[in-house]
């Protein structure tokens, strides 16, 4: 008895408008594409386009929304004991998971917010909101530290950067190799950098010697005091 191969997934409404934007910026650029083009394109009307993206610049971020609305449920679900550099490492590598899904679109993202002014604008603006999360995540977490806000939000900016260093990495290389073992070697750096202070050993506490003389009293017999107070006469 022969079956009849599966028919794939219709692409939802969301993902057609994509798909028709990406061949239109492909095609003509991103400045030279409207948004009645696109939705031309994917065969709905303008309202339907709006419904999903407020913008042309957001048709171009179509998983950051999702992506934030995640990391922020990952870190609200941390625990008192987990380790907060830990935790905000591993909320990060979610990001990383999200570009890692779609390598194409990804490089073609990455290309096209290299050539437009405003898509980096628009992008820069994203991983601030990252940044953010993860800063508010990690004061909580320091709050009882005298630098804890300090400390919060030089880790977060360490987290992104670290994280952005070896996305860029992955993109420029066409999306060769594995973005997560990129990440996660820059990330090491951070965690080896921000770890929790190590204390430092305990040394045993020199003795004090309190002399009490004359201030007309000899030098010479001010020491032999001291010295003979230690043992050492």
């Amino acid at each position: 008895m022969s079956t009849s191969p599966a028919t794939p997934a219709k692409p939802s409404m969301r993902d057609s408008l994509v798909a028709a934007a990406f061949e239109l910026f492909l095609e003509r650029g991103y400045e030279q594409t409207t948004v009645d083009d696109i939705v031309r394109t994917a065969g709905v009307g303008r309202r339907s386009f709006f419904r999903y993206f407020p913008s042309k610049e957001d048709v171009v971020f179509p998983d950051h929304e999702q992506s934030l609305a995640d990391m922020t449920e990952f870190l609200a679900a941390s625990a008192d004991a987990d380790d907060p550099l830990v935790r905000v490492c591993d909320a990060t590598r979610l990001v990383m998971r999200m570009y890692a899904e779609n390598p194409t679109f990804s490089v073609q993202r990455y290309r096209l917010t290299r050539e437009v002014t405003g898509l980096r604008t628009y992008e820069l603006s994203v991983v601030w909101r990252y940044e953010k999360i993860i800063g508010d995540y990690l004061r909580t977490r320091f709050a009882d530290r005298r630098d804890g806000t300090l400390r919060a939000n030089v880790v977060a900016a360490a987290v992104v950067a670290a994280h952005n260093h070896a996305l860029r990495h992955w993109l420029r290389s066409g999306g060769e190799g594995d973005p997560l073992a990129e990440v996660d070697r820059a990330l090491e750096f951070v965690r080896e950098t921000w770890s929790p202070d190590v204390p430092a050993p305990v040394e045993e506490d020199d003795d004090v010697v309190v002399v009490i003389t004359r201030r007309s009293t000899p030098m010479w017999r001010v020491v032999r005091e001291v010295e003979s107070s230690l043992g050492e006469g």
